[in-house]
């Protein structure tokens, strides 16, 4: 048995991934292209993992506006050309409140109905948040001035292993309250490599009295040694056996692909033993990672489900 009273997959007498009957929901996270070939990859891995039919798709917001134009673009061309649910993210950090209201606006006449509300980091990392004078404190803060702009359905962030500025844990589920009581309807979180680091916050949520869906954040590894830096940004832990596994396949791409598939997609399964069926995938615009692991949950994509001659 393990820490939450499942049996161990092994115990079972079962392959890691036999017969999961694909009933789970899937939401992609891109980010905005910055060059012609960026563009071109996103769009490819858009179209790549459309099929598996997702609940939504997001596209991120640098700080500040760092990524403004892009992002709107983005997004734009993703409400226009595509079927896809999209959700904009957008941020408060360095922005007044007139910013946000604007860029919020914009987002809902290009169809966008769905916002991932957060505060945004300081700048760069170590440095403190500093609010802009005219603007919100708070992703808190934000939600219920998106509230009052248009009716968005609103996500935030949860963070697993604590976010980095927050003073304690608790402190960290406080604040998580916060965001929910002011109107957001999920949290999608932090990305994380042990099943029982979100099973446990999940217990400490529910303790806390949060009953909204907190969706767990899910970074297929692309290049490790992105990843550790990813991590070290966002407090996240990188477990000494994932070091282990990795070690060497920087520069071997095909094992890496891999290896990495089935170290997500193994997480994700055993977040599926313990009743998770909600599952939001950290693309970084690559799409073969995502497309085998939501293969290997039981999504499909169409041409797969048609019967063999």
């Amino acid at each position: 048995m393990n820490a939450y009273g499942s049996l161990h997959f092994e115990e079972a007498g079962e392959p890691l991934f036999a017969d999961l009957p694909g009933d789970i929901a899937v939401s992609f996270e891109f980010f905005p292209p910055k060059s012609p070939g960026a563009e071109s990859q996103l769009w490819a891995a858009v179209e790549k993992l459309a099929p598996c039919g997702p609940a939504f798709v997001s596209m991120t917001y640098g700080a500040g506006g760092t990524t403004r134009e892009g992002s709107l673009a983005a997004v734009r061309r993703l409400a226009s050309e595509t079927p896809l649910d999209v959700a904009a993210h957008l941020t408060c950090a360095g922005a007044s409140k007139a910013d946000v209201a604007g860029l919020a606006e914009e987002f809902w006449a290009a169809g966008v109905r769905h916002i991932v509300a957060l505060r945004g980091d300081g700048g760069p990392p170590g440095s403190r948040f500093t609010p802009h004078p005219q603007g919100y404190r708070s992703a808190a803060e934000l939600v219920r001035g998106l509230r009052e702009i248009a009716p968005f359905e609103i996500s935030v962030a949860a963070y697993p292993e604590t976010h980095p500025d927050a003073a304690s844990a608790e402190a960290d589920l406080d604040n998580l309250k916060r965001k929910l009581d002011a109107g957001a309807v999920r949290a999608l979180s932090q990305f994380f490599f042990s099943a029982d680091t979100f099973l446990r916050f999940r217990d400490r949520a529910a303790s806390a009295g949060i009953d909204a869906p907190i969706v767990p954040g899910i970074l297929p590894v692309t290049n490790f040694g992105q990843t550790r830096k990813f991590a070290a940004a966002c407090g996240a832990e990188v477990p000494g056996w994932m070091a282990q596994l990795f070690l060497g396949l920087d520069d071997h791409p095909e094992p890496r692909q891999l290896v990495a598939a089935t170290v997500a997609a193994e997480l994700c399964r055993r977040l599926y033993a313990e009743g998770v069926r909600d599952f939001h995938f950290y693309t970084l615009n690559r799409a073969e990672l995502t497309q085998a692991i939501c293969h290997l949950l039981g999504r499909r994509l169409p041409a797969q489900l048609e019967p063999v001659s």
